[in-house]
């Protein structure tokens, strides 16, 4: 999507598309077009997100509806909105300047720009970027509390993820997927034995030099010129997806292998495995305890951290870890187990917890970490190979069934609120 698009869509595209004399009636003339609960909706605010949506769909070559039809429609849009809004302030949800700038650039990357080229672009398009953050910001507060009330609606059950994984769509959605580059060395129709001997032994040249560590790409860049290899990145696809000369081939190569010389009418070809998704998965586990202090009032951030090596000094003069963690840590899940965590996967702690746990080894201690919840030490009990693969697979079929009902709950949610407000149009 376009840079102005983009902001249509958000409904922050007004100047572009307001005639003077509009602009004029707008800054005179203003008046409450909707009570929605505790706010209200003005004609102003109604009168510029139906010029942004004009526009947006003008620019994308789509039939703009009736007048009469749009305003109506963006309305309906705009009170939904108030509702989800309030619904949010009254909850506290909050979205923090820091995960506002993280969304902003994430923006800025999906219509390839910096940060700076992107409010570049508003400017020149005459919009405003701090009215753009504001824009953003109710976007992901509504985001936010339509996830936290329709999720809670959608529930699957382990039979309907067992019927999904038997239909076709479940086996195909989780078969593996690979990311295969591949390099085509065309023979031409009536080339002699000899030439092509000496092209194979050529190929497999590359395919030892391949092998040994050179990166794919550039051994196949550096080709001498009678040998102009074709081809490139064939991207992620599925086995039944492959070229048939691939299909069989590519399931059984690991990631990083590459092929030996592939012969068709077209000439030798090389492909090589970049990387794999789904099918089996190992995953390093580990097995950890800890004790959690956390600042407060009367406990500074100097006064949890000493505290925290104090505790890591006692266990490792001999003091059992679990009754230390059952008598100060203040992590409410794991305390009265003593500090057990059981066997956690990467990605399930924060960063900086994972990152001490992963220094530390088995049946040490960690330095005190500190984290967004306060002052850690970490006990690792041991680690282990897992083999998550059957896991991942439901895992990935209970998100896709999950997917499937979101749009159909959030509807209905949606309807369901609506109907409970008080909204009085004028």
């Amino acid at each position: 999507m376009n840079i102005k698009a983009l902001l249509a869509a958000a409904g922050l595209a007004v100047s572009v598309v307001i005639a003077p004399g509009l602009r004029a009636e707008t800054q005179m003339v203003d008046q409450v077009v909707a009570i929605v609960d505790d706010d209200i909706i003005m004609a102003s605010e109604l009168r510029e997100r139906v010029a942004a949506l004009t526009e947006t769909l003008k620019s994308r070559g789509m039939e703009v509806p009736p007048e009469d039809t749009l305003i109506r429609e963006t309305l309906d849009r705009l009170i939904l909105e108030s509702i989800q809004l309030q619904k949010g302030a009254r909850v506290g949800v909050r979205i923090s300047d820091a995960q506002l700038n993280a969304a902003i650039q994430n923006i800025a990357a999906q219509n390839r720009m910096t940060l700076e080229q992107f409010i570049a672009a508003l400017e020149q398009q005459g919009q405003s970027y701090p009215e753009m953050r504001e824009q953003v910001r109710r976007e992901m507060i509504i985001q936010r509390v339509q996830a936290g009330n329709v999720n809670q609606r959608i529930q699957i059950t382990p039979k309907e993820v067992d019927n999904f994984l038997a239909t076709e769509d479940g086996k195909k959605l989780t078969q593996p997927e690979y990311h295969l580059l591949h390099a085509l060395l065309p023979i031409k129709p009536g080339t002699s034995p000899q030439d092509e001997a000496e092209a194979r032994a050529y190929v497999e040249q590359l395919v030892k030099r391949i092998r040994s560590g050179e990166p794919f790409e550039e051994v196949i860049r550096s080709s001498r010129e009678k040998y102009n290899f074709s081809g490139g990145d064939i991207g992620w696809r599925k086995a039944e997806d492959l070229p048939s000369l691939f299909a069989e081939l590519a399931p059984n190569m690991p990631k990083g292998a590459t092929s030996d010389p592939i012969r068709s009418d077209s000439g030798f070809h090389l492909i090589y495995m970049q990387d794999i998704r789904g099918g089996e998965q190992i995953v390093a586990q580990t097995k950890a305890s800890h004790i959690l202090i956390k600042t407060s009032e009367i406990l500074t951030d100097d006064q949890a951290r000493e505290l925290a090596q104090s505790l890591r000094a006692r266990a490792e003069a001999g003091e059992d870890f679990a009754t230390l963690a059952r008598e100060y840590s203040e992590d409410i899940g794991s305390a009265q187990e003593g500090g057990e965590l059981g066997w956690t996967s990467p990605g399930q702690m924060v960063p900086e917890f994972e990152q001490a746990m992963k220094a530390t080894a088995v049946g040490e201690i960690s330095a005190p970490v500190r984290t967004q919840f306060g002052w850690h030490i970490v006990k690792v009990e041991d680690r282990r190979d897992e083999d998550m693969t059957t896991e991942a697979i439901r895992n990935k079929a209970a998100e896709f069934l999950h997917n499937r009902k979101y749009q159909e709950e959030l509807d209905a949610w949606l309807q369901q609120i609506r109907d409970e407000a008080f909204v009085d149009i004028k």
